[in-house]
């Protein structure tokens, strides 16, 4: 159970750090910080309605696998045997 517990964890940092990654490189409605600091690299990506698109699915696959592994944890560690 510790080893199904420190892949989980290992897959919310590593989803944690994605979705921030991602929620940034997304097309901003009104500036902020998606084009302080993603700007330059979705200029060529605003071209494509396809890109966005995906980029868009990529960044909602990514917080559903986050929740999901939150969950999942959560569920180990109410299960998991308490060593007395």
């Amino acid at each position: 159970m510790e080893i199904l517990q420190n892949v989980l964890l290992a897959i919310i940092v590593l989803t944690s750090l994605l979705a921030v990654l991602l929620v940034l490189l997304n097309k901003g409605k009104g500036g902020g910080l998606s084009d302080m600091f993603g700007g330059g690299m979705t200029q060529s990506l605003n071209t494509s309605g396809v890109a966005q698109k995906n980029l868009v699915r990529l960044t909602t696959t990514t917080a559903v696998v986050w929740a999901l592994s939150i969950a999942a944890y959560a569920l180990t560690m109410r299960f998991a045997e308490v060593a007395v």
